[in-house]
């Protein structure tokens, strides 16, 4: 399975993604990876149904995304990777798949996180995960919409006192 590129975004699937990530990357296949969400039988059911046209979408926990990549079968896949949290990342990275960028999309704000852009807000938890993905050697972009410029993470926490 080829990566075509891997996006942390809690909304998933959404205008944005359908319409111009997917165009962007030239993906023929996308993949939602989260436990929770897989286990969310109408949030599934509704990213299933908000697909682009000619693009088939999976909804499965991160280990079974881990499973697939390995998989053979799959080889013919140009995959875009979605994720809904820095740390689900890290546990397909360390499950074997391979990215060597990440964009940090969008990340909804709830009452204790950090705004670190227009569209990140972030946790402790979040900046451990995304710290520990830039420690592997993974490029971590912030940018919400496909043509902007990349924005530097590490700028980003510093500026908020985070690390």
């Amino acid at each position: 399975m080829e990566i075509a590129f891997c996006r942390i975004d809690d909304r998933l699937i959404h205008g944005q993604v359908a319409t111009v990530w997917t165009k962007v990357t030239g993906c023929n296949r996308i993949m939602c990876c989260s436990d929770e969400v897989a286990q969310d039988a109408m949030r599934k059911k509704l990213l299933l149904q908000v697909a682009p046209p000619g693009i088939k979408a999976y909804v499965v926990p991160v280990e079974k995304a881990c499973e697939a990549y390995k998989n053979p079968k799959y080889a013919p896949f140009k995959t875009l990777f979605l994720f809904t949290k820095p740390a689900d990342v890290v546990r397909a990275v360390k499950g074997g798949i391979p990215f060597k960028s990440v964009n940090l999309g969008g990340m909804t704000y709830k009452d204790g996180d950090t705004l670190i852009s227009s569209a990140v807000a972030v946790n402790q938890e979040d900046v451990k995960a995304l710290l520990e993905l830039r420690d592997m050697g993974i490029e971590v972009e912030i940018r919400k919409l496909a043509n902007e410029p990349k924005g530097d993470l590490m700028s980003a926490l510093q500026a908020k006192g985070l690390v």
